[in-house]
């Protein structure tokens, strides 16, 4: 390896400019030499293997001082009647998991037909879609296999046992690939199973899919093609969870897996019409979890309905060595536990401007759909400060967990090369000061601060769409989040509402959310380019 290049006084006025910063010459001269040692330590640092898993030694924790969690209660499913089995294949692949393990744990439906079911749909439907990277058939059918005998001896191992789910492209499953969603990864296979992965499996749950994610979580553009929208395949299905949301909202899995930085759970679940629940900051071990910005990302359920979500999350939630920053915080979710009285926080103007652009002004009608189930409505105003600065946070920890793309001037790879693509990013973010970035982390404790004051008053934020803002905003600050279908358009695509939460309170999220789907009754509408329902 050459040595660095010199670093002229000249090189480093220019330089300066970026950074709104003025140097004499006596300056420039002092900065040049001192940094012969700065680039000698990159070169350093460099020569190091830094695999994607091993996280900085700085580390992020969503709790201010004197912050607790709250108290859960246990964890009650609801005691609905799931009904007969519906007679059509269709019918049981869209039911809700709440439906789907009664019939399993009543022995109406076995876990091996249901496997077969969905494995049909991904093989006729996946493809339109562009949402399968890697169907797991033998994987699943011997894990269906395994819960049916476990299932007819009585053993039981909870209410996903038997549900076949599919895991976006950045879980490791050993002895599958896991791509990553990106060229440059596309035959890597891992060693073992992440934690979510494995935690699923013990759960009994059946790994059917790998789905797809726009490359290196961005987007719905992976090496593939783009992920469609099963409401409108002609429209992208949003990402970066894109095939997680796209697979469950056209009845292809029982639930799925995706992650989230900044918005992409909500994003797809958003324009898929899926139930999208994204935990809180440590709530979810992401080992064996592809990193894209270690003090941002999280893991979370994609799902039919607001109890599913919960039901998921039950299952793969706590803390794990791999993961530094995961915790053991108790879960619990009660579905007959009153939501009278709670304090929904909202933003007037952020619904006026929502409704030129977004669904025809009716996201304001879940608001009074809130109301119609005992909620109390609160306005609420933001802070003026630059929630939008989050982005380039992100850019530099991406960056950094995907140096050796830059390194080994292997961007051009990457299927999406647009203006806002990760090539971008990734170049712009290595001009970047290291001490701006610091400055921009004083920037989000401020806003966690700024944010511990608003839920001191009231128990969620309701925001329409993915709620763009409140999700630049709680990603940053690690609050949980829950995206859900409210409506339809008149071309027939689905708008949502995002609630955001208290931290590590997901169970009474999931609880409001319920209540709102309950009201709306909404969650059973089908893409009608994948079913066969009449209205």
């Amino acid at each position: 390896m050459a040595g660095p290049p010199e670093i002229t006084p000249r090189a480093l006025a220019e330089s300066a400019k970026l950074l709104g910063i003025s140097l004499s010459d006596q300056d420039l001269a002092g900065v040049a030499d001192q940094f012969k040692l700065v680039a000698a330590f990159y070169e350093q640092a460099r020569a190091l293997e830094l695999p994607n898993d091993l996280s900085p030694a700085l580390r992020f924790d969503p709790l201010l001082p004197g912050t607790t969690p709250p108290v859960q209660p246990l964890m009650a499913r609801s005691d609905d009647d799931p009904g007969p089995l519906p007679e059509s294949d269709e019918d049981i692949a869209f039911a809700p998991v709440t439906q789907l393990s009664r019939w399993l744990e009543r022995g109406a439906l076995s876990s091996s037909r249901l496997t077969e079911i969905y494995l049909e749909r991904l093989t006729r439907f996946g493809p339109e879609l562009e949402c399968v990277i890697t169907v797991t058939k033998q994987r699943a059918l011997a894990e269906a296999r395994r819960a049916d005998q476990e299932l007819a001896a009585g053993r039981s191992r909870g209410p996903l046992h038997g549900i076949p789910w599919g895991a976006k492209d950045l879980l490791d499953t050993a002895g599958i690939p896991t791509t990553w969603g990106t060229g440059p990864y596309r035959d890597r296979v891992a060693k073992g199973d992440a934690e979510v992965v494995r935690r699923l499996s013990e759960a009994g749950a059946v790994l059917i899919a790998k789905l797809t994610l726009g490359e290196i979580a961005m987007g719905d553009v992976w090496f593939g093609g783009m992920t469609r929208n099963p409401w409108s395949p002609e429209q992208g299905s949003g990402g970066s969870s894109a095939g997680s949301a796209a697979a469950t909202a056209a009845g292809l899995v029982g639930f799925a897996i995706g992650t989230e930085t900044l918005g992409s759970i909500a994003n797809p679940a958003m324009k898929c019409g899926t139930t999208g629940l994204r935990p809180s900051y440590g709530r979810v071990p992401r080992t064996g979890a592809m990193a894209l910005c270690w003090s941002l990302d999280k893991i979370g359920p994609i799902t039919r309905t607001a109890e599913d979500a919960a039901l998921v999350l039950a299952a793969i939630h706590g803390a794990h060595p791999g993961d530094l920053d995961s915790r053991d915080v108790p879960f619990g979710f009660d579905a007959s536990a009153s939501v009278q009285g709670a304090r929904v926080g909202y933003v007037p103007h952020h619904f006026a401007a929502a409704s030129s652009d977004q669904a025809d002004g009716r996201e304001r009608d879940a608001l009074d759909a809130l109301v119609r189930r005992g909620m109390e409505l609160v306005e609420i105003e933001l802070p003026d400060l630059p929630y939008a600065s989050i982005y380039s946070a992100v850019w530099v920890e991406a960056a950094a967990a995907f140096q050796e793309l830059v390194l080994q001037d292997r961007l051009g790879e990457l299927a999406y090369q647009g203006p806002n693509a990760w090539p971008v990013c990734f170049r712009t973010a290595h001009l970047m000061s290291a001490v701006e970035y610091v400055q921009l982390q004083r920037v989000r404790h401020r806003i966690m601060r700024e944010m511990q004051k608003l839920f001191a008053e009231v128990d969620a934020i309701a925001a329409p769409g993915m709620g763009h803002t409140f999700s630049l905003i709680t990603n940053a600050t690690g609050h949980p989040s829950l995206t859900q279908r409210v409506g339809f358009r008149e071309n027939g695509t689905p708008f949502a509402l995002t609630l955001h939460g208290q931290l590590f309170d997901e169970g009474r999220l999931c609880q409001l959310g319920r209540a709102l789907e309950t009201e709306l009754n909404l969650w059973q509408r089908r893409p009608p380019r994948f079913s066969t329902q009449v209205e």
